[in-house]
């Protein structure tokens, strides 16, 4: 059976420990395929006119552009680099959902993230979108300080 691992990423120093743990526990394993992912915050339920949503859905392309860019497409090409089979997503949503979801739909042995998210923001400490994937994914989750 291969294993796969969702990574996600946030940009951050943790993010980059999140990275190379998983790189490392992926090269300990005979066949093993990595997802580097990046989740933008992102919720569906705000009320705008046709033009609001109009640009909302620009933004939110502009978003992906960048995140994509700047840090899921440079994990990917050092990660292939080093030999490895991997992918790279970004996704609008609730970070655990859309973690938890992507692990699902790939099934994905494992998700590995960092501790603490975008700079900032503090409840994020440990807290809300780690703290509730960790209680609600459907596979193990490594949680990397």
């Amino acid at each position: 059976m291969s294993a796969k691992i969702v990574i996600g990423l946030d940009g951050t120093e943790t993010g980059e420990r999140a990275l190379s743990f998983a790189k490392d526990l992926a090269s300990r394993m005979e066949d093993c395929s990595l997802i580097v992912t990046y989740i933008i915050e992102w919720s569906p339920f705000t009320f705008q006119t046709a033009e609001e949503n109009a640009q909302r859905h620009k933004r939110r392309e502009q978003e992906i552009e960048l995140a994509t860019t700047r840090i899921v497409q440079p994990a990917v090409d050092s990660l292939k680099t080093a030999g490895f089979q991997v992918t790279g997503l970004v996704r609008h949503g609730d970070v655990a959902e859309a973690l938890n979801k992507l692990a699902q739909e790939n099934d994905a042995t494992q998700i590995v993230v960092g501790r603490v998210s975008a700079a900032g923001f503090a409840k994020r400490v440990f807290g809300s979108s780690t703290q509730n994937l960790v209680m609600h994914a459907s596979v193990p989750v490594t949680v990397v300080g």
